[in-house]
């Protein structure tokens, strides 16, 4: 129920300094793309902690830092345009602010953008929190040719502005002073409010009297008004719960005979902005056209924006798998087999059951997955690359076609090209699409993007049955999945969504120069999660595979594994697959790389012959070709389906998802298997 109170007629409110109990409460707002990430762990550093809004599936990050002895709580809202209730992101955005009445608001702004960044600094300094500008990207600017004087915009706004590169490191600490001095009231506040547009301002009075005395808690009179004006329908539902049917309908009589009201709120606005952006910001020469502009007359061109996205990805596989192939069979050779060899000369003295633990069940399962590092740490830093320099929106935008075919926009490209480096990211991406159809769609088909692990497995064991023509075949398994992808999803969303489609709003983010310490630690966090992964979860699953495998005797052959695997194998024998193989894609299910760690363990991969050579001796190239079909069309791992399940909120889709997959997998591998030994391939 909604509690309703008698609000003061203003929403400013006098800075008031923390006191000794309670540490300092600071929300860093901003708009997508603006750097908040950065600034967020420029200020935080490791002192972070990564959770959910209550309720939602948004991301929440928290941190602390200390500044001449007083400790700082920095929570990072989410990106959002402005404070309307669009969206679950300017919801909670806006909720936090008013709800938790943080002592400060950072509100982050592009310099290079600036004019589109002060909306929401218009709207952020109509509420009771005091707000400091974080005038980012400063270099950006500047490249563009832009010119912007600081103290000019301060003094224009009433609000403190710091100048930053966070990138750089630049500003940081005098964007912490800053706080810290406006707290202790040290700094003065005025802020220089927009005013909504002149031929409205009397409507906007009316609509204040009429509420006056009764607005729901805790929002702010004036506040509530405006966005009563501007059609909010949450606080529109909130307001119409606090008034009575006749105070309602006398509102509502007056919101209808000004239905044009949103406009003028908005022109008011941009007003303020415009007299903002005269008094602070000198534009380069008419006719000048700046570097994006330039690029972008390439990158976003209907045909030559798909080549050169093309190429982008051709170049990115090539290095991932030029350098990182070389690199993972020099692991191979000398760090598990030396392991191994190490290992087995040390155990000597120990039961066999133990030295056969050690050497095929950890180091020949969990000790391969480990070759597969240089790989990742190349794909990772290369994907870091494009996103930092701001690639990735101009790839959404160019392929906003081939997407509207699927009844999705360019936006669910960019959570579907996570999935080259890991699934899990990209359904969790999904969270930036508004739509939930669209969303739904999206995360349905974010398991057939042929992840890291998946092309891993591929880039294994293709050199060995296909020699030469190993780069072909995988580009050729790459294309399958992306086909079947298409087709997928349009299937889909004629018979499920029935052909429905989504609208694609995208801002374009300035072109700049990639910071190598943002992508290095981006790298060295999803590699590190690789190897903890790598420690944990496959390192048990191979000594789970290799105990199945070793009892209830030590031959493979009589072991409970090939029990299972031989239950399951006349489902495999249609692709072409026995046991050892069919059991190779169950614990696939924990992790995609357990495939290689389980063959490793059946094999005896750690000693004699390599893994990928004693697989191309005993199977045909049709089975090879099904094997690799069939890993990269199946069920995802658990990790993926749980958050399949988070963000779809749904058990009966996770397993439509699910079910989808395992029959279009069998179909596909089969139908391969059987093509190739029609044509007598490898036979």
């Amino acid at each position: 129920m909604t509690t309703c109170h008698e609000s003061p007629v203003s929403a400013q409110t006098a800075v008031q300094p923390p006191t000794e109990e309670r540490s300092v409460l600071v929300a860093l707002a901003g708009q997508p793309n603006v750097g908040k990430s950065t600034v967020f762990n420029l200020l935080t550093g490791l002192n972070q902690h990564v959770g959910n809004w209550p309720g939602k599936t948004i991301e929440r990050k928290e941190g602390t830092f200390v500044y001449d002895g007083t400790t700082y709580h920095l929570v990072d809202l989410p990106g959002t345009y402005s404070l309307t209730a669009n969206s679950a992101e300017e919801v909670v955005a806006r909720e936090f602010i008013i709800r938790e009445q943080p002592d400060v608001v950072i509100a982050l702004v592009d310099a290079a953008i600036l004019e589109r960044s002060l909306y929401l600094v218009a709207e952020l300094i109509s509420l009771p929190a005091p707000v400091i500008v974080g005038l980012n990207m400063m270099d950006v600017a500047e490249q563009e040719g832009l010119r912007i004087e600081p103290e000019v915009l301060d003094a224009a706004l009433g609000i403190p502005v710091v100048p930053m590169v966070a990138t750089k490191n630049v500003g940081g600490r005098e964007l912490v002073d800053t706080v810290d001095r406006l707290i202790r009231g040290e700094i003065s506040y005025d802020p220089k409010q927009p005013q909504i547009r002149a031929d409205h301002r009397q409507v906007l009075e009316e609509i204040e009297t009429l509420i006056a005395g009764c607005v729901p808690e805790p929002y702010p009179q004036d506040w509530v008004a405006l966005k009563l004006l501007e059609g909010d329908q949450e606080i529109t539902r909130l307001t119409k719960e606090c008034l009575s049917d006749e105070q309602w309908e006398a509102v509502h009589d007056v919101l209808r005979a000004h239905d044009d009201a949103l406009v003028a709120v908005a022109s008011g606005r941009y007003e303020w902005i415009g007299r903002m952006i005269r008094a602070a910001l000198t534009r380069p020469k008419a006719g000048q056209i700046s570097l994006t502009e330039r690029l972008d007359r390439w990158a976003t061109h209907p045909l030559w924006g798909l080549l050169i996205l093309a190429a982008i990805l051709g170049l990115t596989f090539w290095l991932t798998y030029a350098i990182g192939t070389p690199l993972q069979d020099l692991l191979d050779t000398y760090v598990v087999g030396g392991l191994a060899g190490l290992a087995r000369a040390w155990l000597g003295w120990a039961p066999h059951w133990v030295s056969d633990l050690v050497v095929n069940g950890i180091i020949g399962g969990a000790g391969a997955m480990l070759t597969f590092l240089p790989i990742l740490v190349i794909f990772f830093a290369v994907m870091g690359a494009l996103e930092d320099v701001g690639y990735m929106a101009r790839a959404a935008y160019v392929m906003d076609g081939f997407m509207h075919l699927m009844g999705l926009h360019g936006k669910s490209f960019l959570p579907l090209f996570l999935g080259f480096g890991c699934n899990v990211p990209a359904v969790l991406g999904t969270r930036v699409i508004e739509s939930r159809r669209a969303r739904l769609l999206t995360l349905f088909l974010a398991p057939l993007i042929p992840c890291t692990a998946r092309m891993t497995i591929v880039a294994f064991l293709a050199p060995a049955f296909f020699g030469p023509a190993a780069a072909l075949v995988s580009w050729g398994a790459v294309l399958l999945a992306l086909v079947v992808l298409a087709l997928s999803g349009v299937v889909i969303n004629k018979t499920v969504f029935r052909g429905q489609r989504a609208a694609f709003i995208m801002e374009l983010p300035l072109y700049h120069l990639p910071n190598w310490r943002t992508i290095g630690l981006l790298v060295w966090q999803r590699s590190m999660g690789f190897v903890r992964k790598a420690s944990t979860v496959i390192l048990f699953v191979s000594i789970v595979v290799w105990a199945l495998s070793a009892l209830p005797g030590d031959d493979v052959e009589s072991s409970y594994l090939a029990t299972v695997g031989r239950w399951l194998e006349p489902a495999g024998r249609v692709m072409g697959l026995d046991w050892r193989l069919v059991v190779a894609l169950l614990t696939s299910f924990i992790a995609k790389e357990n495939s290689i760690a389980t063959l490793g363990v059946l094999f005896d991969a750690a000693e004699g012959a390599g893994l990928a050579e004693t697989l191309a001796t005993i199977y045909s190239v049709p089975t090879g070709l099904a094997f690799l079909t069939m890993q990269m069309l199946f069920i995802p791992c658990v990790a993926t389906v749980a958050v399949i399940r988070q963000e779809s909120r749904s058990w009966r889709w996770t397993f439509f998802n699910l079910a989808f997959l395992l029959v279009v997998s069998w179909v596909a591998s089969a139908g391969v298997f059987w093509l190739v030994s029609g044509v007598g391939v490898g036979l």
